[in-house]
């Protein structure tokens, strides 16, 4: 560490002194295990690391470290860079009094078990009210430039201080990630209710953010099943706001198996049944030893997933799920009401089946999704065509019809 930290530079990072009676600052916690505090011996101080000691966290109430990442971020921005996904963007400020954290009482509903980080309450070291203005110094370098987005990936279950990262004039960052629908149960009522408590969150003029996959959780094909796998793909794709895709998941890739002893997740590494690998595994283009993401003789840092489940299997075959995606995109793409317009959700007399109208000068589509694996029948709120289904074809018009098991289905 000291030839990263040791320099005249190291006013970057976050320092302190031990406590009066010695040891560490205060208490806060490493993410990944152990405190958040490493010794120097050459300085007689502690830094400061959330994640791991090799990556010791940025001081931006230092000026001049604001400075540099300010010009960090114009060096790729002037290289055409579209724009920038923020990690872990609600850790950059902490309680500027260094307080220690108290006890906690409990995880929230939906949060994620992280053993030993769950014993404190973690209301100083992340989320400091002064991390708005940090992000706005962010977002003014982006607004330097035309047509550059911001996305900050914050796990924030209180909806009100989700919605302050957007800023009070839409100043900081363009889209907080809205993490809710991953950790929902995959119940309609569930997801009814995280799709509203976001919409009526949202700031003025905001736009949404939807994720149902990502690199910290279980595969898409492995949380639901392949069947639910097409559902949420339509679900997706068709709500309101901006949809961020896990590489994969559109070829509804399962979760790898990781040897014993092969485990790269730091968190993996310490507590087993928090391996991240087995949804990182690499993806899967086509078939052989190298399944077109290495080759030669060279290994991937994490073993494939299987060995059938490929690009070059699914492209040519309309049943697939990559040509489910495929058909979804162009589908949104091409269609206004689903790109930009407005959400609306609507009884269908099946409290199983979420559906809502997507609306855009006077064109409607009408989206539903069977979330039980039995048949269910719903009623649309006029004559209406089959537009897409996850399983089932409708010719003809019709105002009601029978949802298959786990089918979504998009109709205007």
């Amino acid at each position: 560490s000291r030839s990263s930290l040791d320099n005249p530079k190291r006013d970057w990072y976050v320092w302190a002194d031990p406590a009066p009676e010695g040891g560490p600052p205060n208490n806060w916690l490493g993410m990944f295990g152990g405190l958040a505090w490493e010794f120097d011996k050459p300085t007689d101080q502690y830094y400061l690391h959330t994640f791991l000691k090799e990556q010791p966290e940025l001081n931006w109430r230092n000026p001049k470290l604001e400075s540099a990442m300010h010009d960090t971020l114009r060096f790729w921005l002037d290289r055409g860079i579209d724009g920038f996904r923020v990690d872990v963007a609600h850790f950059m400020m902490k309680d500027p009094q260094m307080q220690s954290n108290p006890p906690s009482e409990g995880l929230q509903a939906g949060e994620k078990v992280k053993h030993h980080y769950d014993v404190q309450d973690h209301i100083h070291d992340k989320a400091h009210p002064d991390i708005h203005t940090a992000h706005g110094g962010i977002r003014r370098v982006l607004d330097e430039y035309d047509d550059r987005y911001s996305v900050g990936e914050i796990h924030e279950s209180d909806w009100d201080e989700w919605a302050k990262y957007y800023g009070a004039d839409l100043d900081q960052l363009h889209q907080p990630y809205n993490f809710s629908l991953l950790w929902s149960d995959w119940t309609a009522p569930s997801f009814r209710q995280k799709i509203v408590e976001q919409e009526k969150a949202l700031p003025t003029g905001a736009w949404p953010s939807h994720v149902l996959g990502n690199h910290d959780e279980p595969r898409l094909a492995t949380r639901y099943g392949v069947d639910r796998a097409r559902a949420a793909a339509v679900l997706l794709l068709t709500l309101r706001g901006t949809a961020t895709l896990y590489y994969g998941d559109e070829l509804g890739l399962a979760d790898g198996s990781i040897p014993p002893g092969s485990e790269q997740d730091p968190w993996g590494q310490r507590y087993p049944d928090l391996n991240r690998d087995k949804c990182r595994t690499p993806m899967q283009w086509n078939p052989g030893a190298g399944m077109g993401f290495t080759s030669g003789a060279a290994a991937p840092w994490l073993p494939f997933s299987d060995q059938t489940t490929t690009v070059e299997d699914q492209i040519g075959d309309p049943g697939s799920m990559l040509s489910l995606y495929r058909r979804l995109l162009r589908l949104r793409k091409t269609s206004p009401e689903l790109h930009v317009g407005t959400i609306a959700m609507l009884d269908t007399n099946a409290e199983n089946v979420l559906s809502y109208e997507r609306e855009h000068d006077g064109i409607s589509m009408f989206v539903a999704v069977n979330f039980t694996g039995e048949p269910q029948l719903i009623v649309f709120p006029q004559m209406v065509d089959q537009v897409l289904s996850t399983s089932t074809d409708r010719a003809g018009a019709f105002t009601s019809t029978v949802l298959g098991q786990n089918e979504a289905i998009i109709v205007q």
